[in-house]
């Protein structure tokens, strides 16, 4: 596949990737552009920001949690058809996973799928030493062919040109534009990073001033020149053969609940999955004829009231997974499965009660990080054991470990050494709930096990 495509990637987290992703997308989609977004590494709030811009679906590239042919896969069959892919890094350019650059790094994937780098940096305080900088990045790994550089948080241009000059001059790369602070236009954050897209008032104004003000500092035309750059590519995914016999799977989707692998959901429909969203915070029925539930990642803590208040669907819910109606969960959903959600005030919400433990708000993060996972007995997603590769990023605990319900085994490693090991992961009925996110792609056979526990259900049957 021949595509224009350029990896947006910060120096350091925080550096402001997604305002100028989203402000460059905007730009192009102004253009006329058809803009494939993607993001590198386990992120689901910034790929909400994507889609809103582009109007298409942004994708996450995963080079930990996936091999590098299925990275390579599913970057070609999502950015098929389209005019330009944009591809907006995670933390800093080598951060990956511990100290190794060529694992899960924005770096590491941008050599998967041949991509020109646009190096953000923070050019607050700075002139020459910039440059030092830039050229620190390109010597790091000569492999990564950095091609531009966007200077963030300078003063204004009189700045911008004493670093442009400084880094064309002496590291010969092409500075291609800059963004001077500006407070109005910043993306507000919370506990798990920025506030979701959402929730946020006004987002269409501040994406318009976004790219307004990317179109005014950054040379889209050279952005354009280098994602040119990128050499031809091919990819493609291992093929599923799908039901026949067609399943409906309700998917929990709204302000609480919004975290979800796009190509998860995906890779359902494709096994043949119809997945019909619904909200637990507003609906007060579940979709008719459903065969399964799937309950994404969010922020079920911030909405506790509404999702207690919704009492008529939380019964139905419980009822359901009680009588056998295959139930997969994760972080912001097994939370929600509990018995009641207790926030930091130590005021307590009742929620839907499948798994007998409450989820009790903590101030600090108890969980961080890519994991590995086993399922050491058979659940709804697994008939024996099975390996999976995932993330986790919670300020929660469950106050109850219940550990004969427990039957996820999670090792973090660091540099291949295991560094911790804990216990996770709930089965209750035909349900089960855990903090870790996993990437079905990681592991196919993981949504074809989902996928068969919901056709047999279907058939009247419940697994055993």
């Amino acid at each position: 596949m021949r595509l224009p495509r350029f990896v947006l990637a910060g120096t350091q987290s925080g550096v402001g990737k997604t305002t100028i992703s989203t402000g460059v997308m905007s730009a192009l989609r102004k253009r006329g552009f058809q803009v494939q977004p993607f993001k590198v590494g386990p992120d689901y709030i910034d790929p909400a920001f994507h889609t809103f811009v582009t109007g298409n679906k942004s994708r996450n590239l995963d080079s930990w949690m996936l091999e590098e042919e299925i990275v390579k896969g599913l970057f070609v069959k999502n950015a098929s058809g389209k005019d330009i892919a944009v591809i907006e890094g995670v933390m800093g350019l080598y951060d990956g996973s511990g100290s190794r650059k060529d694992v899960g790094s924005t770096a590491h994937v941008s050599k998967i799928i041949k991509a020109p780098v646009i190096l953000i940096i923070n050019g607050s305080g700075m002139a020459a030493s910039a440059a030092a900088q830039v050229l620190g990045y390109k010597m790091y790994d000569p492999d990564v062919e950095i091609a531009g550089v966007i200077i963030n948080n300078v003063s204004g241009e009189k700045h911008y040109h004493i670093l442009k000059e400084a880094i064309e001059r002496d590291i010969r790369i092409k500075c291609v534009g800059y963004m001077v602070k500006n407070t109005a236009i910043k993306l507000e954050s919370r506990h798990l990073g920025l506030i979701p897209s959402v929730e946020v008032e006004g987002l269409q104004y501040k994406i318009e001033e976004i790219g307004s003000m990317i179109e005014k500092t950054v040379d889209i035309d050279a952005l354009l020149e280098i994602s040119e750059q990128a050499v031809p590519i091919d990819g493609r995914l291992p093929e599923n053969k799908g039901l026949e016999n067609r399943i409906n799977i309700g998917v929990a989707q709204d302000k609480a609940f919004n975290f979800y692998y796009e190509d998860n959901l995906d890779l359902l429909r494709s096994l043949g999955a119809n997945l019909i969203f619904f909200s637990p915070l507003e609906d007060k029925k579940l979709p008719e004829e459903i065969h399964g539930l799937y309950f994404g990642g969010g922020f079920p803590e911030v909405f506790a009231q509404e999702l207690e208040d919704n009492r008529e669907l939380r019964q139905q819910i419980k009822d359901s997974i009680e009588a056998g109606l295959p139930a997969y969960a994760e972080c912001g959903g097994l939370m929600y499965l509990t018995n009641a959600i207790i926030s930091l005030e130590g005021q307590r919400h009742e929620m839907v009660g499948v798994f007998n433990t409450e989820t009790k708000m903590t101030g600090r993060l108890q969980r961080f990080g890519y994991v590995d996972v086993t399922i050491d007995q058979p659940t709804v997603i697994s008939k024996t054991i099975e390996k999976a590769k995932a993330h986790e990023f919670h300020r929660s605990v469950l106050t109850n470990d219940l550990k004969n319900d427990q039957v996820y085994d999670l090792e973090k490693t660091r540099n291949g050494e295991i560094v911790d090991r804990w216990r996770c992961g709930l089965k209750g009925h035909n349900a089960l709930g855990a903090y870790a996110h996993i990437h079905f792609y990681c592991n196919p056979r993981l949504a074809e096990n989902f996928i068969e526990n919901c056709s047999v259900y279907k058939d009247g049957g419940r697994y055993k």
